[in-house]
């Protein structure tokens, strides 16, 4: 099951999502956790050093690996450069599971709190003016739309903030988009963004309210966000000390913040994925960059007979 974590700037959501990584990782549930937000804080929400998050392996430099990986003995991807971030899987191409030993894991995730770590990497001065934060979560893109996850296995993602999500098909990735919302008109107005982009694309969101305080905070999110709100974070001495770098254990937070947790984790379980629709909605984001800007013949990574699922013949899930 994979559910994002997205939010106006400020909101708390890296806090939100680390909170919910850690949830999982406490219950032994496999969970792979990717930081794909242009501000790298989730290791240090995690409980990482400083000097541990500057040196973690990013999936951008890694870019290379992903491809060659991923395209396997796909016949109809010549190499690893003529992949670009929406190609689809199709018969040959290796696909990932959330657990397994692979070498883009081996060189990408690390342990940090627990919990399997991987990062895209942050903007950097070399990339002002010459490219955007889209490009280093790309092979975030690729690797979930080649991941065979499962009931009870999970991939949480700490995306950017507001609407730039929507600036590639990584928002159709996820089983449950939970946007975290605090009780002001900015960040209902991310809602409300988020879900006039996301209504022509079966995404399903919940409202997750943050740093409520009292009745009155309560009663602002219900009027305007009504039945998304599907549960709240309330003022908490835990998390106060975890943005001082006292990272407590998980089994400390709060009980009424951390039955919220359950419910993420609850709703996250109820959804049952389309794996035909799923793999549709890569296809079409596919098409969309191969007639905007990557070119015609990219059309012809699409193999129109190949489906994701985690029953894909044995043949074409392979990592060796």
């Amino acid at each position: 099951m994979k559910i994002a974590f997205v939010g106006k700037g400020g909101s708390g959501k890296t806090t939100l999502s680390s909170l919910f990584i850690r949830h999982l990782v406490e219950r032994g549930a496999p969970t792979l956790a990717i930081d794909a937000d242009i501000n790298q804080h989730l290791a240090a929400a995690l409980g990482a050093g400083e000097e541990e998050s500057l040196t973690l392996p990013t999936l951008g430099a890694h870019l290379p690996l992903i491809k060659e990986y991923l395209r396997g003995d796909n016949p109809r991807i010549p190499s690893a450069e003529a992949m670009i971030k929406t190609t689809p899987p199709g018969s040959g191409s290796r696909l990932l599971q959330v657990t397994e030993d692979n070498p883009i894991y081996s060189a990408c995730v690390r342990n940090v709190g627990g919990a399997r770590l991987m990062v895209t990497g942050p903007f950097t001065d070399e990339d002002l003016g010459v490219a955007c934060y889209h490009s280093k979560v790309g092979a975030a893109e690729l690797l979930l739309n080649h991941m065979v996850d499962g009931a009870g296995e999970y991939v949480v993602v700490d995306m950017t903030a507001g609407a730039d999500s929507f600036a590639s098909g990584l928002f159709t990735r996820f089983d449950l988009t939970a946007l975290v919302c605090e009780p002001t008109l900015r960040s209902v107005g991310v809602y409300r963004q988020y879900l006039n982009y996301a209504k022509d694309f079966g995404i399903r969101i919940v409202v997750v309210g943050n740093k409520i305080c009292d009745a009155d905070d309560l009663a602002f999110l219900r009027e305007h966000v009504g039945e998304n709100l599907l549960c709240w974070i309330g003022r908490s001495g835990h998390v106060r000390a975890a943005e001082r770098g006292d990272i407590r254990p998980i089994t400390d937070l709060e009980t009424e913040n951390r039955e919220a947790l359950a419910q993420i984790k609850s709703a996250l379980d109820a959804e049952t994925r389309d794996w035909v629709a799923y793999q549709q909605q890569a296809v079409e984001f596919h098409l969309r960059n191969a007639n905007a800007w990557a070119g015609a013949e990219m059309v012809e990574q699409i193999d129109p007979d190949f489906v994701l699922r985690p029953d894909v013949p044995s043949g074409e899930l392979t990592h060796s």
